[in-house]
């Protein structure tokens, strides 16, 4: 009897862990499903916007998940084409932060594209929704905050089907880092996140962006320098044809820009530098050519003969909820490139955050005692 009795503890005793074991392995398999289907409820919830996602894999070791084709788009949307679509984006722990006591994670995109399709954004809905809302749910998906992004092979667009031909502005092959995103390291360091991308434009331009920020802050503190070089003009033909009635026959198309903001307060440029440009086609109507040879006319006096270039430097200053270009800046730096010296193909590095920050406060103080 007291044989019987230890032989059927004994089988308690295993009973209970085999269950338990079986239970967590029939949890660690439906767990995906879970997740997915409540990733699916949060973008179909959006309004406004449908999303979806095909896939979620968990790996509950590494504290990790990845996310296969994220789709999101108007529901409205007359074309098919998707406003995001994110082949592949892997969210995990990011260990380095956790040794030093910070929970963060650290998110790894492969090929994500955005394509912004004017007249899908621009169609209005009763229940439209603004830029927070789908930048809101998405960053719910990540359970904690955000301290390392990388993005590979990615894609970002502009495009408008209304226009003959259709415009499509876009950039691609974007290889973008950026650390330290919730300031895990601080240091003494007034901008502590750092930024690098790199990327092709439409026509073959090199663009390179690189520069410092403070995310933490409810209006993010940035010192950004921007140089896009060497892209073909003739690439914006069906642009600058349906905004400005002119195309290119030839010439190369670069920009430079800084950009730097502290406590809310803007201040920066835009430096286009048009060189060895020729326009006017040989098939054109007489009045597109009339007009054509008018600007090709002001681009003669207005560009610097030595170098070959037509530029000019757009001021833009103010804060975020009104900024705006200079006028008569533009206008002036466009003489000032044609007769007294041209505009070197650089960054300027005449955009100091620092300086910007003393502007910002004492606009506030002024502001205050007004």
């Amino acid at each position: 009897m007291a044989k019987q009795r230890k032989k059927i503890y004994k089988r308690k005793r295993y009973v209970l862990p085999t269950i338990l074991i079986v239970l967590l392995i029939a949890f660690r398999l439906v767990l995906p499903y879970i997740v997915k289907n409540y990733v699916n409820k949060v973008l179909a919830d959006i309004p406004g916007y449908y999303g979806h996602v095909e896939d979620i894999d968990l790996s509950l070791i590494t504290g990790s998940y990845t996310i296969d084709h994220l789709y999101l788009n108007k529901v409205n949307a007359g074309s098919q084409i998707p406003f995001l679509d994110f082949e592949k984006t892997d969210i995990s722990v990011e260990w380095s932060s956790l040794l030093k006591g910070k929970v963060v994670s650290e998110i790894n995109m492969t090929r994500p594209t955005v394509i912004y399709v004017f007249e899908d954004q621009q169609k209005e809905g009763e229940d439209d929704a603004d830029i927070d809302d789908w930048t809101k749910a998405l960053t719910d998906l990540v359970p904690i905050d955000i301290n390392k992004l990388e993005i590979h092979g990615g894609k970002m667009a502009f495009v408008q089907l209304s226009a003959d031909p259709n415009i499509d502005l876009h950039l691609e092959k974007i290889e973008l880092y950026a650390t330290n995103l919730r300031n895990v390291v601080r240091k003494e360091a007034k901008l502590p996140s750092n930024l690098s991308a790199d990327a092709i434009s439409i026509g073959g331009g090199n663009l390179h962006l690189e520069g410092q920020m403070d995310l933490v802050k409810q209006i993010p503190d940035m010192d950004l320098a921007l140089s896009l070089e060497n892209a073909n003009v003739t690439a914006l033909n069906d642009f600058t044809d349906h905004y400005a009635g002119l195309d290119f026959d030839k010439g190369t198309f670069n920009l430079y820009s800084e950009l730097a903001i502290a406590d809310g307060y803007l201040k920066g440029y835009l430096k286009p530098i048009l060189k060895d440009t020729k326009l006017i086609g040989k098939e054109d109507a007489f009045l597109e050519t009339l007009w054509e040879g008018f600007v090709g006319f002001l681009k003669f006096v207005l560009k610097n003969h030595k170098e070959n270039t037509l530029a000019t430097k757009v001021p833009i200053e103010g804060n975020l909820n009104d900024v705006k270009t200079k006028t008569w800046p533009t206008v002036t730096n466009i003489f000032k490139n044609a007769w007294i010296k041209a505009f070197k193909g650089i960054v300027d590095n005449d955009i100091e955050f620092e300086k910007v920050q003393e502007t910002a406060k004492e606009k506030n103080s002024k502001d205050k005692k007004g």
